[in-house]
């Protein structure tokens, strides 16, 4: 069974490897590189002819090159049957992707880079995965345990501090966005790619938050990986690029414009069926999340009521930075502890979540009240007095929010937006 003849789910049905169509499409995008591109090929297809036992395709797309490299892919192409050529006007490296890959008959569609930094012998635990089914993406990792690299101190840092702003921007939990080394499912791609927009070096990074953020598995696999001195990328603009996008796709997502919703239900990977015992589903990984936004509000809470205090005291200081820190605070869980993406309920969410606040609030303030009617405080004592309140208001908070807000029951009742 082919995984394109199958009714189930796109990425989930192993992939027929005895078609005749190609199995594997290779794509490598340049940009004048009539030099780099020859050797490339040909230790690609010496690669490839030796270890792969299935029907292949090296395409070479061509970014719109300026010197020979389009008359070197061709003279490649006569030479090798499965080298194929496919030319763009327009320069950049996530359109030459998103053209080859919408338009290759392949199962399993994959890019890297001409100078072939990352060693092939990874390229088939990258494919692996992808024919079986059991993964929708793949990329090469620099940054997973294992990996092997050798690269300079300022990429290095780079290249670190980009993944750590994707993680907390945007969420991200893929450890490398912009190694060149990655590989999808046809199938699943033909539903992800008309949604990414970016032509650019950020389509990788796009693409993956959307497939993330959609419920797809990302497979990794950790590389050995030689920095290419001679690259031609330029780092600040590719950088400055990658920025933009980011604020790009976090608007996108917060409009609802990226139809995530839909997309999760289309293709998504639905939750193991196996109950554990007196654990309720996911309530551990809740839990985490919903500690770790409590810390991150309370730390809030405390930094904007002791700004407030002295300006308009204790108790108006206390609402204030209550109300800030409770309507983030149910944004957040809202989105990252129990999973509700889109604009759909969000209203009545926080509604909810400001009853709530409000129980938070009578605990806090009657603290206070009580506190100051029996004593006269010091900072100290009267910070203690509330954080001891608020942790009691954090367990209430948990509670109603997971057994009344965002009930799972009451989600299914609510209209879905895409």
């Amino acid at each position: 069974m082919t995984a394109t003849a199958s009714s189930s789910r796109p990425g989930t049905v192993p992939v027929d490897l005895a078609g005749p169509q190609p199995v594997l499409d290779v794509v490598i995008p340049v940009h004048n590189e009539e030099t780099d591109l020859e050797p490339c090929i040909r230790r690609l297809h010496a690669h490839l002819a030796e270890h792969v036992s299935y029907p292949y395709r090296i395409t070479v797309a061509d970014n719109a090159s300026t010197d020979a490299t389009l008359q070197v892919a061709e003279r490649l192409a006569r030479e090798f049957p499965e080298v194929a050529v496919h030319h763009l006007d327009e320069k950049g490296r996530g359109r030459a992707l998103n053209a080859v890959w919408r338009g290759s008959d392949a199962a399993v569609l994959a890019y890297m880079d001409v100078d072939l930094s990352t060693d092939l012998a990874a390229l088939g635990p990258l494919v692996a995965p992808l024919l079986s089914g059991h993964s929708d993406l793949a990329i090469g990792s620099r940054l997973a345990r294992g990996a092997r690299v050798v690269r300079g101190p300022k990429r290095e840092f780079i290249s670190r501090c980009y993944n750590l702003i994707l993680r907390s921007t945007l969420a991200a939990k893929f450890s490398d966005a912009q190694c060149g080394f990655k590989a999808i499912r046809a199938d699943v791609a033909r539903e992800l790619l008309p949604h990414v927009v970016d032509t650019g070096w950020f389509f990788d990074t796009e693409l993956l938050v959307l497939a993330q953020r959609a419920g797809l598995r990302i497979h990794e696999v950790p590389v050995d990986w030689v920095d290419d001195p001679d690259s031609s990328v330029n780092i600040v603009r590719t950088a400055t690029e990658d920025l933009k996008g980011i604020v790009r796709v976090t608007k996108a997502t917060f409009t609802g414009e990226i139809p995530v919703s839909r997309l999760r239900e289309q293709l998504g990977r639905q939750p193991i069926g196996v109950d554990a015992p007196g654990v309720p589903p996911r309530l551990v990984t809740q839990l985490v999340r919903f500690a770790a936004i409590g810390v991150s509000s309370t730390l809030a809470y405390l930094v904007l009521f002791l700004l407030l205090r002295t300006a308009v005291g204790a108790q108006p200081a206390n609402f204030a930075a209550l109300l800030v820190t409770a309507v983030g605070n149910t944004a957040l869980n809202r989105r990252l502890t129990f999973g509700i993406r889109g604009r759909a309920g969000a209203g009545r969410h926080q509604f909810e979540g400001l009853l709530v606040f409000g129980l938070g609030l009578a605990l806090t303030s009657g603290s206070l009240a009580l506190l100051n009617g029996s004593t006269t405080p010091g900072l100290v004592l009267e910070i203690t007095v509330l954080v001891l309140a608020n942790l009691a208001a954090t367990v209430l908070r948990f509670l109603l929010l997971r057994g009344w807000v965002f009930n799972p029951r009451r989600q299914a009742t609510t209209p879905k937006e895409y």
